[in-house]
């Protein structure tokens, strides 16, 4: 099952099970007791959203063992972290924009999401697979030049939790072989990245367990993994698409900037 949130044509709003030739309706609460609505969309008859509005989204840092080598890191021993607001949050096909007087380089990162399926605190990893409701693609949008703008505080939260820079999606599919998928990031249809998932250095139960013990992770929340070697910039006009084999792709546009 790949669960998806969508917009009709005609402005209506809900969720569902989207495969090939339409989305099934559901009613109720996705991450609670969803009910068969008895009715479909089919293609062409509704837009992907994202398909889950998190509070928050916890982004790793230094989580694959590829990029911690060519940065010469050492593995971290607990989640390096830090939190995207909820606002950020875009879904397929909606446009990254560029901040509001901001010129700089802009970066993509491709990278696996964990969505949470329910209240998630001081859980220990053999209970954490229950609180992971499946997963989706991310992409990890960051205005690189705001990064280390001042020399004394580098400003992780600030450089990458504008509106637009946490695009998800398309869907969240709950039955995931992580081990065996791999990310695949394309700008303007040119392989930038392709790293396997087995790669993770801390994997996504212990991920949930560990950071659930720093904070209480909610029903629709993410935690992006992390990303790998290949993240570069994205000119205006390019166009990103994150591939998760199992996932599908999330692809997003760089637009104008905001007024």
């Amino acid at each position: 099952m790949r669960w998806a949130r969508f917009r009709s044509n005609e402005g209506r709003t809900g969720f569902g099970v989207l495969d090939d030739a339409h989305i099934t309706e559901y009613e109720g609460d996705m991450f609670g007791t969803p009910r068969p609505a008895g009715r479909a969309l089919a293609r062409g008859a509704f837009t992907l959203e994202s398909p889950c509005r998190p509070s928050k989204i916890v982004a790793l840092w230094n989580n694959f063992h590829a990029l911690r080598l060519k940065l010469s890191k050492s593995a971290p021993t607990h989640p390096l972290f830090l939190i995207k607001p909820g606002t950020c949050v875009v879904g397929p096909g909606e446009a990254i924009r560029r901040p509001s007087g901001y010129a700089g380089k802009i970066a993509y990162e491709g990278e696996l999401g964990i969505v949470i399926g329910k209240l998630c605190k001081d859980v220990s990893p053999h209970q954490a697979g229950d609180h992971i409701f499946g997963y989706t693609c991310v992409n990890d949008v960051t205005a690189s030049e705001v990064l280390n703008e001042n020399v004394d505080f580098a400003q992780w939260c600030r450089s990458k939790g504008y509106d637009t820079f946490g695009c998800l999606g398309p869907v969240i599919t709950p039955e995931l072989d992580w081990r065996q998928a791999r990310v695949v990031t394309r700008l303007d249809g040119v392989e930038r990245q392709n790293y396997p998932l087995s790669d993770m250095i801390i994997p996504p139960e212990e991920l949930v367990s560990r950071i659930s013990h720093d904070m209480s992770l909610l029903p629709g929340d993410v935690i992006a993994c992390g990303t790998s070697v290949g993240v570069g910039s994205i000119k205006d006009g390019c166009t990103v698409e994150v591939n998760i084999g199992g996932i599908g792709s999330l692809v997003n546009v760089l637009g104008p900037g905001s007024s």
